[in-house]
């Protein structure tokens, strides 16, 4: 739905308070400034033959057109994602707590399955059976660590009700520039994350099945794929798919832990036989192996910030229920953890390569009976998926905290962008690839990860607590001295464990971390600055639309030949009003450039032919062309297009085309036209001397997403057109940007009406193309003008998305639909270039060779 209220308008299914909004601003607009309104700019009368006054002059009715089915990529996302959410659907995709105790903690419970293994596989090699004497100290060292990083995690949560990680704390704190170290060391986090759960778990099927083992990498890119297929699917869909499995490993540890644990009081479990080698091995318990194995086991705590960082993802009262929930996590954590290490403990387990703690301390406790061995298989399965489905916890935060850096202009654009099914579909398929990427390279072997994993956590603690105590001394809000001491407490002793972590772990791999976040902080800095660039050059100083400076612009019709394609390009060169418009034909053999100047004077034309000397490369020819046309306004170059390509067609076409916008690119005064033919009559079909009429009506749409100067330059070139009807269109998705698009419309006084279409499902193209196919009658021509902010560089153009590709791609398939792109370039400076010809000859009547 569309609607319009003079310059400010809003669709009524957009949210009542929004469409309320602008709906006032509109009639507010219409009250005091109604000479902005459309068709306030004096038509010219356009040069050439025109159609007849009774040949549908005036404005006629939409003709009965509909939006064409979307392309096969939307039937994929259908099939694969299910049907799209609407934007308004966002409040509902909230989790309650046992929910939310599945997606959020499935990474943190899951540490349970190798943090007790990680201990001993420090201590053990090192002083052989002395080790089962260090894993419970170390146990309890770690939950002390958990127990202060609980109680500090409540105190952020509930001062960041709206998002409480570390970054938003740390911006808040410490300023931007420490949250990207914050952020990037908790994003390289996410991503170590997913691939050491998603190897541990796969370690737990080899562990059952070594048959398997030699598969372990493949299963581990599968599982990664699935993880985020289910996460695209949107987080109510990934919650209710994952919470099962992670119910059920909670369970099946507290029969393991009851079942051990009820033996052992019964005096009825025994060591297990230790290997020779382990039997063997000696050595002294020193400080440096306590602390090794105490930063080898602190994996334990990892995942205890999640929540803090998915606070929005609650129901109401969503901190209430963060804290809440958080609490939970830590107590089922804490006894499991406990749990097991007694167990593996009491039963003297040595880690090997093929089998895990776990799965010996199973076996142990539940025995080789029939009953035993199906509780031993149920445990494994139960710990193969909360391992793999831990990897769902990074999932659902990498994306938002990706989301934070993006809005904060440090990471790019298209990470803010909601996709399908209201999740953030471009951090999901980031963090998958990075995720595989990791597996593939360290052979999906836990231990070899391990290293890497827990640093970046830990600094993002340290930074987070921190941030959280000077909050406390810097308002002094009631209660303030408590919540300092909390997380003061925090911040000193994770900055201890990141210490040690560093000194114990640099030779295992943990340099990479250290040297990987610093360069990513760079990058990320070097990214904002690029942004903040583009801001000055886009929107700073941006002055009051002069509409009086739109002037005529300059049209150049490019011939290859007189086919159906060229005539209808013809007619649309016609249908523009432009103040003088020349076809162009490059040479190619005389014969045939001597049958085309006869057929173009048989046309009876006002549009002359030029048919320019070729250099050796068309595309160079036509740009020196365009270039040496005299004046400053527009040049609109018109290209004709088929309307259906096959596969290797639009190849060469595409490639064709990439190196004419090349060469036409260093010239700002060009914007490009394609018109495509139509499936439909010959346009000069059904008369007898085969003269073409323009189409009696012409409306302009032009696309804005923001108010800065590629916009407005945009407008200013449809205004030059002459056209009655020209009308700017917003695609609606996010009402704060609405908002500020709204407010600086009218500040900048721009004179043609704004309208705001309905984006229900986010995506773009299609929004655009219902509110096209609208405007869309038997005798109107409609041109879309598309603003395109055009890079230099490749590294810039990473940094925005292809929207504006999908809208030109989705328009093209519809008749007299042209699309005209604006294009907008950044600080490119361009040498003056001389036509490689010299003065023009005559060539008959109605054609001109230059030469």
């Amino acid at each position: 739905m569309t609607s319009r209220y003079g310059l400010a308008t809003g669709s009524s299914r957009l949210g009542e308070a929004l469409s309320h909004d602008v709906y006032a601003r509109g009639r507010t607009l219409i009250g005091v400034n109604t000479h902005l309104h459309p068709q306030t700019t004096e038509t010219p009368r356009p040069t050439g033959d025109r159609a007849p006054p009774d040949a549908g002059a005036g404005r006629s009715s939409p003709g009965p057109a509909v939006a064409l089915p979307p392309g096969p990529s939307h039937a994929l996302k259908r099939v694969f994602l299910g049907p799209a959410l609407p934007t308004a659907q966002l409040k509902h995709e909230r989790l309650g707590k046992p929910t939310a105790l599945a997606v959020f903690a499935s990474d943190n419970l899951s540490s349970v399955a190798y943090a007790t293994e990680e201990i001993l596989k420090v201590a053990v090699p090192a002083v052989g059976v002395l080790a089962f004497s260090v894993l419970m100290p170390v146990t309890f060292a770690i939950l002390g660590v958990l127990a202060i990083l609980l109680f500090s995690y409540r105190q952020t949560i509930k001062a960041y009700p709206s998002a409480g990680g570390a970054y938003i704390v740390t911006k808040d704190n410490f300023g931007l520039l420490t949250a990207q170290l914050a952020g990037v060391a908790l994003l390289t986090d996410y991503v170590l994350t997913v691939s050491v759960s998603v190897a541990a778990g796969v370690a737990a099927i080899t562990s059952a099945a070594p048959g398997l083992f030699g598969y372990r990498v493949w299963l581990s890119v599968v599982f990664i794929w699935l993880i985020a297929w289910g996460n695209l699917r949107g987080v109510r869909e990934s919650g209710r798919l994952f919470a099962v499995p992670t119910y059920f490993f909670i369970v099946m540890m507290f029969v393991l832990l009851g079942t051990g644990m009820a033996r052992a009081l019964a005096g009825d479990l025994h060591p297990l036989p230790l290997p020779a080698d382990v039997v063997d091995t000696t050595g002294a318990i020193g400080l440096f192996l306590i602390l090794h194995a105490f930063a080898s086991g602190g994996a334990a705590v990892t995942g205890v910030e999640a929540i803090s960082n998915g606070v929005p993802a609650f129901k109401p009262p969503e901190w209430l229920n963060a804290r809440t929930t958080l609490m939970w996590m830590g107590s089922l954590l804490g006894v499991m953890f406990l749990g097991l290490s007694f167990l593996a403990m009491k039963l003297q387990v040595a880690p090997t390569e093929t089998t895990t703690v776990i799965s010996e301390v199973a076996r142990a406790v539940f025995g080789t009976g029939a009953f035993g061995t199906a509780l031993y298989l149920a445990l494994q399965v139960a710990t193969t998926l909360i391992l793999i489905l831990a990897a769902n916890t990074s999932f659902a935060d990498f994306p938002r905290l990706a989301n934070f850096h993006a809005r904060d202009h440090f990471m790019p654009r298209p990470l803010t962008k909601r996709g399908h099914r209201l999740v953030f579909s471009n951090g999901v398929i980031g963090l998958a690839i990075a995720s595989t990427l990791l597996v593939v390279v360290f052979r999906a072997d836990v231990h070899r990860l391990i290293p890497l994993y827990a640093i970046g956590v830990f600094t993002s603690f340290t930074l987070s607590q921190a941030g959280m105590a000077r909050r406390h001394l810097r308002l002094r809000e009631p209660g303030w001295r408590h919540g300092l001491a909390i997380n003061g407490l925090g911040a000193l002793t994770t900055a201890v464990v990141t210490v040690v972590i560093a000194i114990t772990k640099f030779a295992h791999g943990a340099w990479a971390v250290m040297v990987f976040v610093p360069v990513m902080v760079w990058i990320l800095v070097r990214m904002n600055h690029q942004y903040n660039r583009e801001h000055a050059e886009l929107e700073e100083g941006l002055e009051a639309f002069d509409h009086h400076a739109a002037g005529r612009s300059t049209s150049v019709l490019l011939v290859d030949d007189l086919d159906r394609k060229t005539m209808h390009a013809l007619q649309y060169a016609q249908t523009i009003r432009s103040g003088t418009t020349t076809a162009v034909h490059v040479e190619g053999d005389p014969i045939d450039d001597e049958r085309l100047a006869a057929a173009w004077d048989r046309l009876e034309s006002d549009m002359p032919l030029r048919i320019l000397p070729n250099e050796g490369d068309a595309s160079a020819t036509i740009a020196a062309y365009a270039e040496q046309l005299p004046g400053n306004g527009d040049v609109t170059v018109i290209v004709p297009g088929p309307a259906r390509m096959s596969r290797l067609e639009r190849l060469r076409r595409g490639r064709t085309g990439a190196r004419l916008a090349r060469d036409l690119a260093p010239n700002p005064r060009v914007r490009v036209t394609l018109v495509r033919d139509h499936p439909e009559p010959h346009p000069a079909a059904g008369r007898s001397d085969g003269r073409l009429f323009p189409r009696p009506i012409h409306r302009v749409v032009v696309l804005v997403d923001r108010p800065d100067r590629a916009a407005m330059q945009a407008v200013r070139y449809a205004l030059a057109l002459g056209v009655e009807e020209v009308v700017a269109v917003h695609a609606a998705v996010d009402p704060d940007e609405q908002e500020q698009l709204i407010s600086s419309w009218m500040d900048l006084r721009v004179p043609i009406a704004l309208d705001l279409v309905e984006c229900w499902d986010r995506d773009v193209a299609r929004s655009v193309e219902r509110y096209v196919v609208d405007l869309m009658a038997p005798d109107t021509e409609v041109t879309v003008v598309l603003p395109r902010r055009d890079f230099a560089r490749f590294t810039q153009r990473l940094l925005h998305d292809r929207t504006s590709r999908g809208i030109a791609r989705a328009l093209g398939r519809y008749e007299h639909v042209d699309v005209a792109v604006v294009p907008y370039f950044f600080a490119r400076h361009r040498p003056p270039t001389a036509p490689p010809w010299g003065d023009r000859t005559p060539m008959g009547a109605g054609g001109v060779r230059a030469g």
